[in-house]
């Protein structure tokens, strides 16, 4: 632990003060009303832990297997857009960080570096997520670069047949790569570490994408995925699962339904999520579709979980819902955004030092034993 900075609290408060307020608070908000962004986090926190004493916890164990793999920590980084904007090279950087603490990375389609950036960088597991398009060519070149970079898992989002209106965006004026301006200027000016950083870095736009746009701006490549983005039908799924030969996971499930639809079409995995409550708000959080999901799919596919993932407890509850990981989003982009690699690497300790405390005062040893007994419900 780094002395003051025991907490991703702790890393939210750095990464507030470096960051342009556009970019903060497309870390942290959620869209409309934020009731689905605020339940992420209140549904976690709520729910009560069940101490156990007399127990044998000197050895203790924080490992896991998913998809096959061994997995030093139950957690590991989410697929984030933008990620090499808040800091520069970002997502190698933070592939670096998820390698050297025993994780994969999960590189999105919208990164700032480019799948051939980050697999240059780094020699470790990295999945990549994709965004299925209504361009065929466009998904199979991705399809096609990811088994090039050797990834073993294929991420596909199913939760966004078009992207919600996530109000502080537009009020910030957000854009990529960023925009100048009278207001953006006076607050680039007070962030001057990062405007030092991003004059340094020749990665300024969407990696993956600038073979498609190497000529055309944001509100070029804004339109074209307006127009790209519609419902993933099962046809669409079965394209991508006939071109992708390793394991493939879907991200974007909250109803058991969807979970035994997304089984019967050849999931390995599916990731329980609600796009950090940056989709459809009212929606219920993540943490309490888990239980009902994990019961409806009845070890048919394996269950990861995001939304709301604070802390090495909020790993534990999720774990004893039927999670078999989770996937962290706003914890390791502040880390990553307050200290670059160091900060992404802090923030996986922290969690992993906090579910070990956690395992240990509920009488767990090992991961493969947490289950809804350690709840006090």
């Amino acid at each position: 632990m780094v002395p003051g900075l025991n907490s991703i609290a702790d890393l939210r408060e750095l990464a507030k003060r470096r960051l342009p307020r556009a970019l903060y608070e497309y870390i942290e908000r959620g869209s409309y009303d934020e009731l689905t962004w605020s339940r992420n986090r209140s549904d976690l926190r709520a729910i009560p832990l069940r101490q156990r004493v007399m127990v044998d916890v000197s050895k203790l164990d924080v490992s896991t297997r998913v998809l096959g793999e061994r997995w030093a920590l139950p957690a590991a980084p989410a697929p984030t857009g933008l990620t090499g904007l808040f800091r520069r090279d970002g997502e190698i950087h933070a592939a670096r960080a998820a390698h050297a603490a025993g994780v994969p990375f999960v590189l999105s389609t919208m990164s700032i570096c480019s799948i051939e950036d980050v697999r240059a960088g780094f020699d470790g597991t990295m999945w990549f997520q994709l965004y299925v398009m209504k361009d065929r060519a466009f998904n199979a070149q991705l399809i096609g670069r990811a088994q090039q970079a050797r990834c073993p898992a294929l991420v596909v989002t199913v939760d966004l047949p078009l992207q919600a209106l996530r109000r502080r965006d537009p009020k910030n004026g957000l854009a990529v790569p960023p925009r100048l301006t009278l207001a953006s200027a006076r607050d680039f000016l007070r962030r001057p570490a990062w405007v030092v950083d991003m004059l340094l870095t020749r990665r300024h736009t969407f990696g993956n994408l600038a073979a498609f746009f190497p000529e055309k701006g944001t509100a070029a490549l804004s339109e074209w995925m307006g127009s790209q983005l519609g419902p993933l039908t099962a046809q669409d799924l079965t394209w991508v699962r006939e071109r992708w030969p390793g394991k493939l996971v879907l991200k974007g499930i909250t109803e058991p339904e969807d979970a035994r639809l997304a089984c019967d079409m050849g999931a390995d995995a599916i990731v329980v999520s609600n796009h950090g409550g940056r989709q459809l708000d009212s929606s219920g959080s993540t943490i309490a579709a888990l239980p009902r999901i994990a019961d409806a799919v009845g070890g048919r596919c394996e269950i990861l979980m995001d939304g709301g993932i604070g802390s090495g407890q909020d790993v534990l509850k999720a774990l004893a819902l039927g999670a078999r990981a989770c996937l962290l989003g706003r914890s390791y982009l502040y880390g990553l955004a307050a200290r670059g690699g160091a900060g992404v690497s802090l923030a996986l300790d922290i969690i992993r030092r906090e579910l070990e405390i956690s395992m240990a005062l509920t009488g767990v040893t090992t991961t493969s034993r947490i289950d809804r007994r350690v709840l006090a419900t």
